[in-house]
């Protein structure tokens, strides 16, 4: 199964970059309403198990705020894996602007 790994540095706390991400979760989850489904989260302490459905596809992966970066990682299924690229650049990006 092919998978995903970002990570962008940050200069804040890990519990301030988790924070950040819990804002930025609740926002998304309704602007992207009509594109993903059963959207779960499980946060423990700076870390965040999250899985979803979009296009009939299933993603899923965690999240962890480090001290100086937070890292995203997970699997996307096969037909996903010409996304990959796009994929991890969407995820970076948003996190650029949570963690700037």
């Amino acid at each position: 199964m092919p998978s995903f790994h970002v990570e962008v540095p940050h200069n804040m706390t890990e519990e301030d970059a988790a924070n950040r991400i819990k804002d930025v979760m609740e926002r998304m989850r309704g602007k992207f309403e009509g594109q993903v489904k059963d959207m779960q989260q499980d946060w423990t302490g700076n870390s965040m198990q999250f899985s979803f459905k979009t296009m009939g596809l299933g993603i899923k992966g965690e999240m962890v705020a480090f001290s100086e970066s937070v890292v995203v990682k997970g699997d996307l299924p096969f037909a996903a894996a010409l996304f990959k690229g796009r994929i991890e650049s969407s995820i970076r990006e948003e996190l650029e602007k949570v963690l700037d």
